[in-house]
């Protein structure tokens, strides 16, 4: 089953797939906490989540295929009901599987145009994209986005400020203003918020147009950021990151991204700047080593600005996260 993972990781949730992928009959193959997953969608419309084994002789399920609203296997071809209980054995046509042959199954939920699975019981609602339902905004999807390097590395480099003069000169800072003044933080029982993380930016847009703007970062889950950043001119734009744990020392990231001033028609353009600035950060992120996050503050130095994320590491530590971290 892979290896020990943190109750508080077990009972949130992870995207996993976009919802368009997942037509009536497909079958895909994910990975999660480092648990094989098969995902598939009956012909009735419903999406199931399961381990990817068959109890029988143990092989994937996701090279197998869907009739109805089962699921057969590829390799002696035992059909499996919407409740992952075994009901036909081709080769024996009058045995009656017992109760417990049963496929493990998982919660899942769509939600913001994702399939989202929960390995345990879900201790939270998935969480809420603000401009999700707000008509004013364009809405595009980047991802996803997989890396190899542990998902809090991810997370702690979406809420990073001090890295973009550098890593994103000319569109999200100017390497000759690199000072980031002093803000807030605060640790709160929905997570860990930055509010008036102020820098200028060539492009903060995508429209190149450079203005002062003020971010607001919250880190709601271990692994689901959000920020929303905005310039004098009233100009708004928002992220909801969900990074997927593949395993300790990788990750999956979607982003939806949402915008006031642009319209349908610049959904294009919204998508390829947001795509440019991961593949700015790629690189960077799969050169962490270690790749898990360390949470002991001696492990690595630290500067003023870094106040923010080290408050994120102290919330982890608070939470008792273990897995994909070093203590």
């Amino acid at each position: 089953m892979g290896n020990a993972v943190d109750s508080v990781l077990l009972n949130d949730w992870y995207a996993l797939a976009k919802v368009d992928e997942l037509q009536p009959k497909t079958v895909v193959h994910r990975q999660l906490l480092d648990r094989d997953i098969v995902l598939w969608r009956g012909e009735d419309g419903s999406i199931h989540a399961w381990a990817d084994r068959c109890p029988h002789r143990s092989v994937q399920l996701s090279g197998g295929q869907v009739v109805q609203n089962t699921l057969i296997c590829p390799y002696h071809g035992m059909v499996y009901n919407a409740q992952g209980r075994c009901i036909k054995v081709p080769s024996a046509p009058n045995y009656v599987p017992p109760p417990q042959v049963q496929v493990l199954t998982y919660t899942v939920q769509e939600q913001h145009g994702l399939v989202f699975v929960c390995l345990g019981k879900p201790a939270n609602d998935i969480p809420v994209f603000p401009e999700w339902e707000d008509d004013r905004y364009l809405k595009v999807l980047s991802g996803p986005h997989y890396c190899h390097t542990g998902g809090y590395r991810a997370i702690e480099n979406f809420l990073d400020v001090a890295h973009l003069p550098f890593l994103h000169r000319e569109i999200l800072g100017d390497p000759a203003l690199p000072v980031i003044e002093d803000y807030e933080v605060t640790i709160a029982a929905n997570g860990v918020h930055f509010d008036n993380v102020r820098v200028w930016q060539p492009d903060p847009m995508g429209t190149g147009q450079g203005a002062y703007v003020t971010y607001r970062y919250s880190a709601l889950r271990p692994l689901t950021a959000y920020l929303q950043k905005g310039n004098p001119a009233g100009e708004c734009l928002a992220i909801l990151y969900c990074v997927t744990p593949v395993s300790e020392e990788e990750c999956t990231g979607w982003m939806w991204v949402a915008v006031n001033f642009m319209g349908p028609d610049q959904a294009e353009a919204a998508l390829a700047f947001q795509d440019k600035i991961f593949a700015q950060d790629l690189g960077n992120l799969e050169s962490h080593n270690p790749k898990r996050l360390p949470l002991n503050p001696k492990a690595e130095f630290h500067v003023p600005c870094d106040r923010g994320s080290l408050a994120y590491r102290q919330w982890l530590k608070q939470l008792g996260i273990t897995y994909g971290v070093i203590s």
